[in-house]
């Protein structure tokens, strides 16, 4: 009977340590060759708006008079750019979405002992690779991806953690802070030669993260007048940066723009889990190295969703959050294949790092590689 207890025991502990082994640790890995794609990049500059806590749905829909409440981004998806649902993973949180969005991957549960400021893991990110980035937003997204940069090139502007009240009866104050500090820092750029001569270079990074609807959907749920009119705020807002970046540089067409969001949320005013109020989250980007809308007679999505948003003419896109397919790409084949090769190369370079871990960490006659030349 002791014998029989001791093992189930056992066996037990064996389940309970797998379980640690399987979802605590770190799926990155470290010390791999950078690799670089040789030709150069459509765009110069990239602009990036997240929305937080706006779901696919509230943005794409009509209201009840048949119109947009966020003609400018609808403007751009039948006129400019490329368009589709970007579907996120659980847990639907704001932590694990930007790091997928920002440094592509998807964060081990971990992540989620260690709170909202510090990283459980070095990673790299967009903001690290970029030659600048700017950030405005909130101070619980923002610190996460500077603390993880090397040098001194990621800057971030948060306004007080005070204003981030979830009962607050206008929230799209935090959003136009954000968007009036972006409108500040570009004036001030024009009367500062150091500061103008950054936001001028190649590889640069302007994040703008929007708090306002995902605080309002919280405050007052995502069916409310407050969450619906805060959509239309920001559709104004970043008609207003839109304009202003186009203006400052002169319209050269080397700006990328991209709007989503990093998870949507129930018709409650919640997330974290997996319905698809959770999980479906908009994504329309355009300039730079984006293809213009195509028109389609049909397409292959079988949800309601196309015909209820009156987009059935306009080809949606879908990605898994966090990955730009090609087929948003404005581009020649050429262009195309080689990011496709260095893409490959890269996670090579990831599986031969791994591999050399996996080999110093297991007994010899333990180790046999997967030998795939007769393949």
């Amino acid at each position: 009977m002791l014998l029989f207890f001791t093992l189930g025991l056992l066996i037990h502990f064996v389940f309970f340590a797998s379980i640690f082994d399987i979802y605590f640790t770190s799926p990155l890995v470290h010390g791999m060759t950078p690799q670089f794609t040789p030709l150069p990049p459509p765009a110069r500059r990239l602009v990036l708006f997240v929305a937080d806590g706006l779901r696919a749905d509230a943005l794409y829909e009509l209201d009840e008079n048949g119109n947009s409440r966020a003609p400018f981004i609808r403007n751009i998806i039948m006129h400019e750019g490329s368009w589709g649902i970007s579907h996120t993973r659980v847990p639907t949180e704001s932590r694990p979405g930007h790091v997928a969005l920002i440094a592509g991957f998807y964060e081990d549960v971990s992540a989620v002992a260690k709170g909202w400021k510090e990283n459980p893991v070095e990673f790299d990110s967009l903001f690290n690779e970029s030659k600048y980035t700017w950030s405005w937003g909130s101070p619980d997204i923002l610190p996460m991806f500077a603390k993880g940069a090397s040098g001194d090139h990621v800057y971030t502007y948060s306004y007080d953690a005070k204003r981030e009240d979830f009962g607050a009866q206008d929230a799209t104050k935090l959003d136009t802070w954000v968007f009036d500090n972006v409108k500040d820092f570009f004036h001030h750029a024009r009367n500062n030669q150091s500061l103008f001569s950054k936001i001028n270079e190649e590889k640069i990074v302007f994040f703008l993260h929007l708090l306002g609807i995902d605080t309002n959907g919280h405050a007052h749920r995502p069916s409310s007048r407050d969450y619906k009119h805060n959509i239309k705020k920001v559709d104004d807002g970043v008609k207003e940066i839109v304009s202003m970046f186009n203006h400052f540089y002169g319209n050269d067409g080397k700006t990328t723009f991209i709007f989503t969001s990093d998870h949507g949320m129930t018709d409650w005013g919640s997330h974290g889990a997996g319905h698809p109020s959770e999980t479906l989250t908009p994504l329309v980007t355009w300039g730079a190295g984006i293809k213009y809308p195509q028109r389609v007679s049909a397409q292959q999505f079988d949800d309601a969703f196309l015909k209820e948003w009156r987009l059935e003419n306009w080809k949606r896109l879908d990605v898994n959050q966090g990955i730009l397919p090609v087929d948003y790409l404005n581009n020649t084949d050429l262009f195309k294949a080689e990011s496709m090769f260095t893409n490959a190369v890269q996670i090579l370079e990831q599986f031969k790092v791994k591999m050399t871990q996996k080999k110093e960490v297991t007994l010899p006659f333990l180790f046999t590689p997967f030998n795939c030349a007769g393949s």
